[in-house]
C-alpha cells in the first residue's frame, strides 16, 4: 500500500514538472524589435501587403511582355458544315441553264503559327505567320484540296492615331516604383501599429503590477490601521477610509488582470499568433536619439514617399487622356501591308511546291466631318480634368510639406518630453515612499497617502505614454521618409523574395 502511494505521488510530480516546463516553453517575453519584426513577417496586414505588391509586380510583367515577341499556335479542328445550297447548272445542248438545290457536306481543317511584335515607339506591330489548310467535300464525288501559306510577313501601323504604348512606357515603370514605395510604407505602417499594440500591453502589464503592489500595500496598511484603531490612535473614519482603499485595490487588481488579457489578445491577433502562447513584453531601455532638420526630412520625403510618385503618375495619366481625346477627335488612318507566298494542291506532297507570291495593302481612313462638337467637347473635358488634377496636386503638396514640418517639430520635442516624464516618475515614486513612511509613524493621514499613491501611478502611466509617443513619432518619421535614421540608410526591401 505504501509503495502504491509513492508511485502515485511520483507520477503526480512528473506531471507537475512536465506541465511547468510546457508552460515555460509556451511563455516568452519579447522586445519591441522582436514584436515589430514578427508583425512585418507574419501579421495578416503584412501578408495582405505582400499580395498587393505581387499583383503590381505581375501587372508590370504583363506590360513588359507586351513589348516582347509573342508566338502563338491557332487552328480549327474541325469545321464541319452540312447544308443545302443553291448552285447554277450551266446550259447543255438545247437545255437552258437553271438553278438547283444541292446538299453539301464539307469540312475544313486549318493550323497556323503567328509571330507578333508590338512596336512601342510607333504604336504599330510587325508579324510573320505560316498557315496550312485542308478542305474536304463529301458526297458522290468526294474530293480534298490543300492550301498553304508558307510565310507571310507584314505590318499594321496607325497613322496620326493614339499611341498607347508610348504612354505606357512613361506610366508603367512609375506605377511599379510606386508599388515598391507603397509596400515599404505598408511595412512601416504595420510597425507603427505594432508600437501602439506593444505599449498598450506594456501599460496593461504595468497597471497590473501597480495594482498588485497597491493591493499588498493597502492590505498591510489596513492591518496597521486596525491595530491603531484598537488602541485609539486613529478615528473610525480613517479606518473606514483605509478599508475602502483596500477593497478598491482588490477591484483594481481584477480589472487590471482583465485588461491585461484583453491587450494580450489584441497583440496576438495583430501578430497572427496562436492563442496557446503566452506573451510578455520587455520595456525598451534605449531610444533612437536624433534631432531632425525640416529641410533634410522634406527632401527625403519628396524623394521616397509614394505620394510624390502618385502625384507624378496622376499628372501623366491626365496628359495621356488629353492626348487620346485629341487623337480621337481629328483625322486618323491605319496602314496595313503584307507580302507572302501561297500554293494550293490536291495532294499534300505538292502543297509546298513552287509557291506563288501574294501581296496586300490596305489604308483605312477615318475623317470626322460632322460630329456636333463631340470631339471638341471630349478634348475640353480632358483638359479641364487635367487642370483640376494639377490644382489638387499643388494643394496636396502644400499640405504635405506642412504635415512634414509639424511631424518634425513633434518628433524633436519627444526626447525632452520623455526625460521630463522619467524624472516625474522617479519623483512620484520617491514621494510615495516618503509619504508611506510618514504614514507608518503616524505623521500624516490616509488621504495624503492616497494622493501620493495616485500621483505616483499617474506619473508611471505618463512615463509609459511618453515612451509610446516617442516610438510612435519615430516610426511615423520612418514611414514618411522611408529612411532609417538610426543607421542613416534608406529603408530597403528584397522585393525578389516577395515574388516566390
Amino acid at each position: 500500500m505504501y509503495q502504491k502511494i509513492q508511485r502515485v505521488l511520483l507520477i503526480a510530480c512528473l506531471f507537475l514538472i512536465v506541465g511547468q516546463l510546457k508552460a515555460q516553453q509556451m511563455a516568452k517575453a519579447f522586445t519591441l524589435d522582436e514584436v515589430l519584426q514578427m508583425a512585418r513577417d507574419y501579421s495578416p496586414q503584412s501578408i495582405l501587403a505582400k499580395h498587393q505588391f505581387r499583383a503590381a509586380y505581375w501587372e508590370h510583367r504583363t506590360y513588359k511582355a507586351e513589348l516582347l515577341p509573342s508566338l502563338s499556335l491557332n487552328g480549327t479542328l474541325p469545321n464541319f458544315r452540312r447544308a443545302i445550297t443553291q448552285e447554277f447548272v450551266p446550259p447543255q445542248g438545247t437545255e437552258e441553264g437553271y438553278y438547283k438545290y444541292f446538299e453539301v457536306n464539307t469540312n475544313t481543317l486549318s493550323m497556323g503559327l503567328l509571330l507578333n511584335q508590338n512596336i512601342g515607339l510607333t504604336g504599330g506591330r510587325i508579324f510573320a505567320q505560316s498557315t496550312l489548310e485542308r478542305f474536304d467535300a463529301f458526297g458522290n464525288n468526294t474530293r480534298s484540296n490543300y492550301k498553304s501559306e508558307p510565310v507571310i510577313i507584314g505590318f499594321d501601323q496607325p497613322i496620326f492615331g493614339f499611341n498607347a504604348y508610348k504612354w505606357k512606357r512613361k506610366i508603367e515603370p512609375l506605377k511599379y516604383l510606386e508599388a515598391k514605395r507603397k509596400y515599404i510604407e505598408a511595412t512601416e505602417t504595420i510597425a507603427l501599429e505594432g508600437v501602439l499594440y506593444f505599449f498598450d500591453l506594456i501599460l496593461a502589464q504595468q497597471n497590473l503590477k501597480t495594482a498588485q503592489l497597491n493591493y499588498a500595500n493597502t492590505d498591510t496598511l489596513y492591518q496597521i490601521a486596525k491595530g491603531r484603531y484598537n488602541i485609539g490612535t486613529i478615528a473610525e473614519n480613517e479606518l473606514l477610509q483605509m478599508e475602502l482603499s483596500f477593497l478598491n485595490a482588490g477591484g483594481d487588481v481584477n480589472e487590471a488582470e482583465i485588461d491585461l488579457q484583453l491587450k494580450k489578445f489584441k497583440l496576438k491577433s495583430f501578430l497572427g499568433m496562436n492563442d496557446q502562447y503566452d506573451v510578455g513584453l520587455i520595456i525598451p531601455e534605449t531610444f533612437p536619439k536624433a534631432k531632425l532638420k525640416y529641410d533634410n526630412v522634406l527632401s527625403l520625403a519628396k524623394e521616397n514617399n509614394p505620394r510624390m510618385l502618385q502625384f507624378e503618375r496622376t499628372l501623366l495619366e491626365s496628359d495621356r487622356n488629353v492626348a487620346q481625346a485629341k487623337a480621337n477627335r481629328g483625322f486618323n488612318a491605319n496602314l496595313f501591308a503584307s507580302y507572302g507566298l501561297t500554293q494550293q494542291a490536291e495532294e499534300f506532297s505538292n502543297v509546298y511546291l513552287d509557291p506563288v507570291d501574294q501581296q496586300g495593302v490596305r489604308i483605312g481612313l477615318n475623317i470626322p466631318i460632322l460630329d456636333w462638337g463631340k470631339g471638341k467637347g471630349g478634348v475640353r473635358m480632358a483638359e479641364s480634368s487635367r487642370e483640376v488634377v494639377k490644382t489638387n496636386i499643388e494643394q496636396s503638396i502644400i499640405d504635405f510639406e506642412q504635415d512634414v514640418f509639424l511631424k518634425v517639430m513633434q518628433f524633436n520635442l519627444q526626447e525632452a518630453q520623455l526625460q521630463l516624464a522619467a524624472k516625474a516618475d522617479n519623483i512620484g515614486q520617491s514621494r510615495y515612499n516618503v509619504t508611506k513612511e510618514r504614514f507608518l509613524i503616524g505623521k500624516i493621514d490616509v488621504l495624503e497617502l492616497n494622493i501620493a499613491q495616485t500621483e505616483r501611478d499617474n506619473a508611471k502611466t505618463r512615463y509609459i505614454s511618453a515612451m509610446r509617443n516617442y516610438w510612435q513619432f519615430y516610426y511615423e518619421m520612418r514611414r514618411l521618409t522611408q529612411y532609417d535614421f538610426i543607421n542613416s540608410n534608406p529603408i530597403s526591401v528584397e522585393f525578389e523574395s516577395l515574388i516566390d
